[in-house]
């Protein structure tokens, strides 16, 4: 199987690729934006509704606003990195060398989603790690997870519908109650999604939340087998219930300090979890749960070891396209995973031709975290 590392924009100005990655898009004809029905992109277009990763883009800009340099999506972040040790449990599914035993480098992010770059932290606020994988052989894994078991959307179109009805009114500056009413009783998923994350207490901070990938994947193994599987990188540190250390108050950067500080006191660890699927698990739709009882297998530890501004990291122009796969991992018939690699792309597109502006968490601020 070919390396799936540059299906869809590499995303590093001044990588000679990046200007090709529309005409590859096209001549791949991948599927764009829709699960339910049959939507084919191509050059970016969808029928019959025409939403479009522009369109998607756009969207996000009407509910946040433009904030020249930032992702329109999970804008507040820091960088990080670390390593991944594989223990080589992960090789009997998939022959990617990420899962053969040894160390790769790593470098993310931790982010907050919403496209308000200097939004408040808070316990409602949704968590994302993504990360960036980079192999001997010069293939890379990218991923981004957030902290909910499945996502509340099963197709882009509800996401993107569910986005505008919870815009402001421009006479009450508030949503319409009816909009997100009407949204809700057509999208029945939607409310048995949102009682699946509200069953799971939140944790308290970065450190000790565990992230999911949501998508299903399709791992290759060395004898051809095809597996579906899920993955979820859960912590080593303890888990502490949100409820039992509310929020400061007066602090709105408290999630971003908290994990600052906990960094740079000493390295934190999540342990790769893959959850293998069996024939009659959904792998299109990533509101569903698969069911309990499914065999977890601990491929190895990510260590995070450093902590840096988005000024300063290299994770700031990484665009974690969740199509930039190695030799043994696939996207699964899940059409999601296309949505997110084009819109992706369409808002690294944006704001890498936009002016920096300064991010809420500071090279000052980690100094000053750091007593330096």
């Amino acid at each position: 199987m070919a390396s799936h590392n540059h299906v869809v924009g590499e995303g590093r100005p001044g990588d000679p690729r990046t200007g090709e990655m529309w005409g590859r898009l096209a001549a791949v004809g991948v599927i764009l934006l829709g699960v339910v029905g049959t939507f084919l992109c191509l050059g970016g277009w969808l029928t019959p509704h025409e939403l479009t990763a522009r369109r998607f883009t756009n969207g996000f800009e009407e509910v946040n606003g433009i904030h020249s340099g930032f992702r329109r999506n999970h804008a507040k972040g820091v960088g990080i990195s670390g390593y991944f040790d594989s223990n080589g449990n992960g090789a009997k599914y998939s022959k990617a060398i990420v899962f053969r035993p040894g160390r790769v480098p790593v470098i993310g992010r931790f982010s907050l989603g919403g496209g308000d770059p200097y939004m408040a932290d808070s316990p409602e606020a949704v968590r994302a790690m993504a990360l960036e994988f980079n192999l001997a052989d010069g293939e890379q894994w990218r991923t981004a997870m957030i902290m909910f078991p499945v996502f509340p959307f099963k197709d882009p179109e509800a996401f993107y519908e569910q986005m505008m009805a919870t815009k402001p009114d421009p006479a009450t500056h508030k949503p319409d109650p009816a909009k997100m009413a009407a949204f809700v009783a057509r999208h029945p998923e939607f409310l048995k999604a949102i009682q699946i994350i509200k069953s799971h207490e939140p944790s308290s901070a970065f450190d000790n939340t565990t992230f999911y990938g949501l998508n299903a994947f399709l791992f290759t193994n060395a004898n051809g087998k095809v597996t579906p599987v899920r993955w979820s990188f859960v912590p080593v540190q303890a888990f502490v219930p949100e409820s039992a250390a509310p929020p400061p108050a007066d602090n709105k950067n408290y999630l971003f300090d908290g994990v600052i500080a906990s960094i740079l006191t000493h390295p934190l660890e999540w342990h790769l979890i893959l959850t293998i699927g069996q024939p009659g698990d959904a792998t299109n739709d990533a509101t569903v749960m698969w069911p309990e009882g499914r065999e977890q297998v601990d491929a190895g530890t990510l260590t995070i070891t450093s902590v840096e501004a988005e000024e300063t990291s290299p994770a700031r122009v990484i665009n974690f396209d969740p199509l930039i796969l190695p030799d043994g991992i696939s996207p699964s018939d899940d059409p999601l995973l296309s949505a997110r690699s084009a819109i992706y792309s369409q808002s690294f597109t944006r704001r890498t031709g936009e002016t920096v502006e300064p991010s809420a968490i500071t090279p000052a601020e980690i100094r000053k975290l750091a007593g330096r």
